[in-house]
């Protein structure tokens, strides 16, 4: 067997692959003590499991009205009593997510090749954190699902992102640090690459990546 094609573009994941979605624990705990860390992962969890169902449903609502939408079910669950400026607040805090310390020196030694993110994310919350985490210097292009009204891991998600960036699947390395994200792009047809900084058990859904790394800034080396 040959040598695998030279990947002529990178997609990354956006939300727990580039931006670390637990930094708004600090507003949750603020708001309300002793429940920040619950709230943040509830409210995480929710938010995906809400792309899945109404992707499955054929009722598709953006990210904004998703994330929304689950931050209200994760306080209830919590019985947390969220008024309308704590909502806001929370809200405003995914527009201005902390990038992972690896991510700025990692893009910046990918330099060369296409650069992109393809995110479940809305565009204007996209545009919002790259803006605030100035990656808007480093990215050649930011891809929102809000395109196609459908969420990750449907395949048209990913063909979607290889016609935008004119090469084939198989010259695309896919990088994210969702396990269901890499398997969905894996099934498609991408190069993955799976970063686990926590060291997560992987699922079991047929398909695994070309390579599982620790951090971001393991990935320039592994592709030189």
């Amino acid at each position: 067997m040959g040598s695998p094609p030279q990947l002529k573009a990178l997609v990354f994941d956006a939300y727990g692959t580039l931006f670390d979605v637990h930094s708004v624990i600090t507003e949750c705990e603020a708001l309300f003590p002793g429940k920040g860390a619950s709230l943040s992962q509830l409210w995480r969890g929710k938010q995906l499991e809400y792309t899945w169902l109404r992707s499955l449903m054929g009722r598709y609502a953006d990210f904004s009205a998703i994330t929304r939408g689950a931050l209200t079910t994760a306080c209830n669950m919590l019985r947390l009593e969220l008024s309308e400026a704590a909502a806001r607040r929370l809200m405003d805090a995914y527009l201005v997510l902390k990038v992972f310390p690896d991510v700025m020196d990692a893009l910046s030694r990918l330099h060369g090749r296409k650069l992109a993110i393809l995110s479940n994310g809305s565009p204007a919350m996209l545009n919002a954190v790259v803006r605030h985490a100035r990656l808007d210097q480093l990215l050649d292009a930011v891809l929102s699902v809000d395109a196609l009204r459908i969420f990750k891991p449907h395949p048209s998600v990913y063909a979607y992102a290889a016609e935008r960036l004119q090469a084939p699947a198989g010259a695309i390395g896919f990088v994210s640090s969702n396990f269901f994200d890499v398997a969905g792009a894996t099934s498609f047809g991408f190069r993955t690459f799976w970063i686990n900084r926590t060291g997560a058990t992987p699922e079991d859904l047929g398909y695994q990546p070309a390579a599982v790394l620790s951090q971001l800034t393991d990935l320039p080396a592994l592709l030189k």
